[in-house]
């Protein structure tokens, strides 16, 4: 049984607040790294339903958030990797940080990282439930801050060879 009181360490950098301008790497794995998004054949990933889904659902999101960049992307069977580009005009950006150290971690704000990714796992799960399919998230995700171009170039290389160096993907599983 769980400890109700017991809370997950934060691992959002205290430093930073993730509804800030900026470009974010971000890892969406599913629930114990099954392939519910489809497989890897000959170095080409094919999509399952699911993953029709997800790549359908992601595409969407500028439609709801309008600030928002999608750059490099990529399906594999129990992940996805993308850079997304939060680009709001400044009176948008700097309704996120008011009060921002009493705030900072008891309400992340419906223009963050955390929203949206949150936004879109929940899309993601309504679509596939109507439809009777199975998949499952894993309960985080991974994100990392792009503060440089030589950063930003080594991640958009890893997500564009992603498919064909799936075997040496740390996420791999036969």
């Amino acid at each position: 049984m769980k400890d109700k009181n017991y809370r997950r360490p934060i691992i959002r950098a205290s430093w930073w607040d993730y509804g800030w301008n900026g470009a974010y790497f971000i890892t969406i794995c599913t629930k114990n790294k099954e392939h519910f998004f489809g497989e890897i054949k000959d170095k080409k990933m094919y999509l399952s339903h699911v993953g029709v889904i997800v790549d359908v659902l992601w595409h969407q999101i500028p439609m709801y958030r309008p600030y928002l960049e999608l750059e490099e992307f990529v399906i594999m069977p129990n992940h996805l990797h993308a850079i997304i580009t939060i680009d709001k005009p400044q009176e948008i950006e700097s309704d996120t940080t008011d009060d921002f150290t009493t705030t900072r971690f008891q309400n992340q704000g419906k223009d963050t990282i955390s929203s949206i990714i949150g936004g879109f796992k929940s899309g993601v799960t309504k679509h596939i439930n109507r439809l009777g399919l199975e998949s499952a998230w894993q309960e985080r995700f991974h994100d990392h801050i792009i503060r440089n171009e030589k950063s930003y170039q080594r991640i958009a290389n890893y997500i564009q060879t992603n498919v064909e160096n799936w075997e040496d993907d740390r996420f791999y599983t036969p």
